[in-house]
C-alpha cells in the first residue's frame, strides 16, 4: 500500500465507520462520501451552509439524491438539517469530544490487551507496514494521509483483537469520531507525536507485553483529546 492509494483506502475506511449504511453504490451514497469527506478532513468547517441546489448542479442530479444525502449526513451528526433553512456543518461541543474520546481510549486499551493474547507473530509483523506509511507520511507533513493510514492501521488492531463486538462498538462511534481524529492531528507538532507513540505500540505488542501496550493506546488516544482540548479550536 502506498500513498496514492489514499483517495480510495479513505472511501473504503470511511464506509466501515458508517452505522447500517446500505451499499456504496448510489449516487445519494456518493454526495454523502463526498459531503463528509470534506467535513471530516476539515475543507467543510462547522457552520458552513451546504447547499442542495449547487450540490444537484453539480452532479447533475435532481434534488432527491441530494436530500437523502443530506439525511445520511444528518443521521451521522456531520450536518444539521433546520426547517426552512439551508442545512449546515454541525458544531462541535468540547464535552462531546472529551466522552468520546474517554470511550475511545477504554476501548482501544482492550483492543491492545487482547490483541497481545491473541495475534499471531506474522499478524503483528503486519502493523510494521502501516507503520512505515505514518512515518513516511509524517516525514512529509500529509495530515491527510497520515490520517487515513491511521484509521487503517487502527482498524487492523481491532481486526487482530478478533471481537467483532468489540470492532462493532468502534465502528458506532462513528464520522462524528473521524473529525476529532483528523483535527487533532491537524494541530501543530501531532504528527511526530503520533507516529512515536505508534511505534512504541507496536514494539509493545512485538514483546508481548500487553500491560504496556493498553497504557500507551489508552495515552495515545488521550494525547489526541488533550490537543484538541489546548488548541482552543473547538
Amino acid at each position: 500500500m502506498t500513498a496514492v492509494e489514499v483517495p480510495d483506502l479513505r472511501r473504503e475506511l470511511l464506509f466501515t465507520a458508517l452505522r447500517g449504511t446500505d451499499g456504496g453504490s448510489s449516487l445519494a451514497f456518493t454526495i454523502f462520501q463526498e459531503i463528509a469527506i470534506g467535513i471530516v478532513e476539515g475543507r467543510l468547517p462547522p457552520g458552513h451552509e451546504v447547499n442542495s441546489a449547487e450540490l444537484a448542479r453539480r452532479f447533475t442530479t435532481s434534488r432527491t439524491p441530494v436530500r437523502e444525502a443530506l439525511l445520511l449526513l444528518e443521521r451521522e451528526s456531520l450536518v444539521i438539517i433546520p426547517p426552512r433553512r439551508r442545512p449546515y456543518v454541525s458544531p462541535v461541543a468540547m464535552p462531546q469530544v472529551r466522552e468520546i474520546y474517554e470511550i475511545r481510549a477504554s476501548l482501544y486499551a482492550l483492543v491492545s490487551e487482547l490483541l497481545v493474547a491473541r495475534a499471531s507473530d506474522e499478524e503483528i509483523e503486519g502493523l510494521r507496514a502501516w507503520q512505515g506509511l505514518l512515518e513516511a507520511d509524517a516525514a512529509a507533513g500529509d495530515v491527510d494521509a497520515y490520517f487515513w493510514h491511521n484509521v487503517g492501521f487502527r482498524n487492523a488492531e481491532a481486526s487482530l483483537s478478533k471481537n467483532g463486538e468489540l470492532q462493532r462498538r468502534l465502528s458506532s462511534l462513528g464520522l462524528q469520531m473521524h473529525r476529532f481524529r483528523h483535527l487533532s492531528l491537524s494541530l501543530p507538532g501531532r504528527l511526530l507525536h503520533s507516529v512515536a507513540d505508534h511505534e512504541r505500540l507496536v514494539n509493545a505488542y512485538a514483546d508481548r507485553d500487553a500491560g504496556l501496550a493498553a497504557a500507551v493506546s489508552r495515552s495515545l488516544v488521550m494525547r489526541g483529546y488533550r490537543a484538541i482540548e489546548r488548541s482552543g479550536r473547538v
